[in-house]
């Protein structure tokens, strides 16, 4: 399953300086949350990601070359809490925005980090194996953003704006 493949390069991804924080994976994009201490150590992160997922992308298809991300970037710099609790809401809940719901029941997209977040407004037990995401190491990506509330597993994005993090095209799941 290349869910499973990007979800490795997500847990591989780990530097000092760089951290996916949340992360969904939809029909032919990937979206992300990420934390970095600069512009450089962003696109150092974000070039170490792309290299690591490509790699692994093309070893499970079999084939050598391909081309795995499209020119689609999209950077949101996050400054208030408003804005951090909306875009985890649009990162781990993206997908109910090209999804019918059965009954419209709430779900957690297995697709993404939602099921290791910790923010949902019910305890959730998340899998046994621990996350591929990074903590944030931010007070807005931490706790900042929940003084407009933990989340709801029902809440779905509002309007379309823009994402947050950056907008990566994949090949479907």
């Amino acid at each position: 399953m290349l869910a499973k493949v990007l979800e490795s390069a997500v847990r591989a991804t780990r530097r000092d300086d760089f951290r996916i924080v949340e992360y969904s994976i939809q029909e032919d994009h990937v979206h992300t949350i990420v934390e970095a201490s600069s512009k450089q150590a962003l696109e150092r992160g974000m070039r170490s990601f792309t290299v690591r997922a490509s790699k692994r992308l093309k070893k499970a298809l079999g084939v050598k070359r391909c081309r795995i991300w499209g020119d689609r970037y999209h950077r949101r710099d996050l400054t208030s809490p408003r804005q951090v609790r909306n875009a985890l809401v649009y990162v781990i809940a993206n997908f109910k925005k090209h999804q019918r719901l059965a009954n419209g029941a709430p779900r957690i997209d297995l697709y993404s980090s939602a099921q290791w977040f910790t923010g949902w407004i019910q305890h959730r037990t998340p899998p046994s194996e621990g996350s591929p995401v990074m903590p944030s190491r931010t007070w807005l990506g931490s706790t900042g953003w929940k003084k407009h509330g933990l989340i709801h597993p029902g809440e779905a994005p509002s309007a379309p704006v823009r994402p947050p993090g950056r907008d990566i095209p994949v090949p479907p799941r």
